[in-house]
């Protein structure tokens, strides 16, 4: 396996940040400080090397510093100081680092493009623009926990996809342009048919190769997922006894339940297929595909009592959430020349009593991973010691980096 660390990070404009520079050793790295000093914005900064929209979902006119209202960011922004208010604002954000990888380093650069007013970010790899954020999933995988997943297996769906496809994409770098080609073709088709619901003739050719394209892309979703899924709970059950509980994992939806089965690919495909020019008049009238990998849903369950997680306690889902995630590292990590992804964890000291906290500390250390971490009390992360680098942050500022 060939060790991957981030040795320097780079944060210009971005957020309640007008320039900062994390010089970097390896060790997993501990963010600390007060609340709204900008802790969250450098895990951010690092979602943001990864293909889609980062941590927060924000869009990308959001992330550049604005010095007459502050970061701009909820609760983890500091307010800016009057003086500051009078300093011009930039055009654009850019965050930049170097990733070492084994005995390789890279260089990868992401950042607002001036020239299209805020809805498009360019992407430079070792000073070569690449052709977009999808090629950054060749060069690692990121997964991070935050105060918003706590309740992840008590809300809809879409959240618990979207945390699944970000697992995946760590084993299946193609997944994101997989994914990006069903969106793509799901909107048009939704455009045609609610065209076509107001009285406008649809262009059938194109309508069924959209569908075609849907039903292609939709079964590779969904193959790639339940390939992940299968996976992650094999990997689950070799972490049993743990201080983190078992999780039961199953993806439902029509597709998986057919590829479950045993049907192929192609039979899949021409079920998906048939059953979208069939609901042609339903998905019109509903605004969006009824049927398709869209509507999926991972269920999880307490391993020990096999309760469903979204009837477990606040602790217990916690509790779960972790073990996924560090699961999915081992995975990650087993793989034919792989590495652990890069863990962004959010004040995630402060909600685990002190011997999962240990517990937690000992599993980053013996994967390899290179967490980031936050919290506003260092003596939360006291169980690491020398394993991890102390970072200290004050008001946007990077005040202190010392090694422990």
């Amino acid at each position: 396996m060939s060790r991957l660390m981030f040795t320097k990070l780079t944060l210009t404009d971005f957020r309640n940040y007008d320039f900062a520079e994390l010089v970097l050793d390896g060790r997993s790295v501990v963010l600390t400080g007060p609340n709204g000093a900008g802790k969250t914005n450098v895990l951010e900064a690092i979602s943001m090397l990864s293909p889609g929209r980062g941590l927060r979902g924000a869009r990308l006119d959001e992330l550049t510093r604005r010095p007459d209202v502050g970061g701009g960011a909820g609760d983890d922004v500091a307010q800016t100081p009057p003086s500051a208010k009078r300093t011009p604002i930039r055009r654009h954000w850019a965050v930049s680092s170097v990733l070492a990888r084994g005995d390789d380093e890279v260089r990868i650069g992401t950042g607002l493009d001036p020239d299209h007013a805020g809805t498009k970010r360019i992407v430079r790899i070792d000073g070569f623009a690449a052709p977009g954020p999808g090629a950054l999933a060749e060069y690692f995988s990121v997964v991070w926990l935050t105060p918003a997943l706590d309740r992840l297996f008590a809300e809809g769906a879409s959240q618990r996809r979207r945390f699944l496809d970000r697992l995946v994409l760590g084993t299946h770098p193609g997944h994101s342009a997989v994914a990006a080609s069903f969106e793509k073709a799901m909107r048009e088709r939704q455009r045609l048919l609610e065209e076509a619901a107001h009285g406008t003739r649809a262009d059938e050719a194109w309508l069924a190769a959209l569908e075609a394209q849907m039903a292609e892309a939709g079964v590779a979703l969904a193959a790639a997922r339940l390939q992940f899924v299968q996976r992650l709970e094999t990997e689950i059950a070799r972490g049993a006894g743990s201080a983190f509980p078992q999780a039961g994992l199953l993806l439902t939806g029509p597709l998986e339940e057919l590829l479950r089965s045993g049907k192929s690919a192609l039979d899949a495909e021409d079920w998906y297929h048939t059953e979208l020019m069939r609901r042609r008049g339903a998905d019109g009238a509903a605004g969006r595909a009824l049927v398709g990998p869209n509507r999926s849903d991972l269920e999880v369950f307490f391993g020990p009592s096999g309760r469903p997680a979204k009837d477990c306690s606040t602790g217990e889902q916690k509790a779960l959430l972790i073990g996924i995630v560090l699961a999915n590292a081992r995975l990650k990590r087993s793989l034919a020349g792989g590495a652990p992804p890069v863990l962004l964890l959010d004040e995630i000291a402060a909600h685990l009593d002190e011997g999962r906290r240990e517990a937690l500390f000992d599993e980053l250390y013996s994967l390899g991973a290179q967490a980031f971490m936050t919290g506003t009390d260092r003596h939360l992360f006291k169980a690491f010691g020398e394993r991890a680098q102390y970072v200290e942050i004050a008001n946007g500022r990077v005040t202190s980096g010392a090694s422990d």
